[in-house]
């Protein structure tokens, strides 16, 4: 059996550290498929809008499965469409581990008892609807609420994600100002990990960090140095790869650069060109991306 942060590393250091974020943001399809997502008043409009993210979503996969190790669909961009687009979300799944990518379901989970295990068998149970390899987590009900998860993690295959400082502006008023919440997290993370470090000294549980946190990033790589760091906040939001540099070990592993609108979206300019070819397009900004952080992410 090989863990999750086996696979991880082993990816990363073939393919990269871009983790691409699948968000299918109805609004910004390319114009043929956009047309078809106007209605998601009634059913058959939400069928008919799932549809063309079932069709967005292969001709990114296609694009983007040779070029990068991990994808991280958005949960919430799927499930707006109801049955059909957790339909969609399935299959899409099922199809980036048959192209062998590794999937981290973006769903920021975070309940206790019986609602815990429930989610984590949904998202990460081989046997479960969407057989995730990890998944994004919310940490604020308390440790009670993580058990089930890092239960799965100790079973060797399966990854999490915990919601450190995350790169929105009001993050901090919780995770920094109120008793230093996100240091509370970073000790509990550092003991459910302790156990479980691979060969790398990487275990299971990772950590979202914003790339935009400037010095403070330094900070928690110093604190967590036995974590993955999943990290948004590049491109579309602002920060360089040049910002990432600090959340990557000396080893250049241990950090997950996520781009999502960046890689998968046309600028005004590139309009014409999505609509016809979206695929060539994405391929092009994830080799773009790929290129842009290889100085960041090399050994140092």
């Amino acid at each position: 059996m090989t863990s999750f942060t086996e696979k991880l590393a082993f990816g990363v250091q073939e393919k990269g550290p871009l983790c691409v974020g699948l968000d299918p943001h109805l609004n910004r399809l390319p114009l043929p498929l956009r047309e078809k997502t106007t209605d998601l008043s009634s059913p058959s409009g939400r069928k008919q809008a799932a549809e063309a993210v079932r069709e967005w979503s292969h001709i990114a996969l296609d694009a983007i499965a040779n070029r990068v190790a991990i994808i991280k669909p958005q949960i919430a961009l799927y499930e707006q469409l109801g049955s059909a687009g957790l339909a969609v979300l399935e299959e899409v799944v099922l199809a980036a581990k048959k192209a062998g990518l590794l999937v981290l379901m973006d769903a920021k989970r975070g309940d206790i008892g019986s609602t815990a295990e429930a989610y984590a068998k949904a998202i990460l149970d081989d046997d479960g609807p969407l057989a995730c390899d990890a998944v994004t987590l919310s940490p604020y009900l308390g440790r009670d609420s993580m058990a089930p998860f890092i239960k799965r993690c100790g079973e060797g295959e399966k990854g999490v994600f915990v919601l450190l400082r995350t790169s929105n502006p009001g993050g901090a008023e919780i995770q920094r100002d109120q008793a230093q919440s996100a240091e509370i997290v970073q000790r509990w993370v550092d003991a459910w990990n302790s156990p479980l470090v691979d060969r790398h000294g990487l275990g299971p549980v990772g950590v979202v960090v914003g790339a935009t946190l400037g010095e403070e990033l330094s900070k928690w790589r110093n604190a967590l140095p036995n974590a993955w760091f999943l990290m948004p906040g590049f491109g579309a939001q602002g920060a360089s790869a040049i910002d990432c540099r600090s959340g990557f070990r000396a080893d250049g592993l241990g950090a997950l650069i996520n781009s999502s609108r960046g890689v998968l979206f046309a600028q005004e300019h590139e309009e014409a060109e999505y609509a016809e070819s979206p695929g060539d397009l994405i391929a092009r900004k994830t080799d773009a991306a790929l290129d842009a952080l290889k100085s960041a992410a090399t050994p140092h």
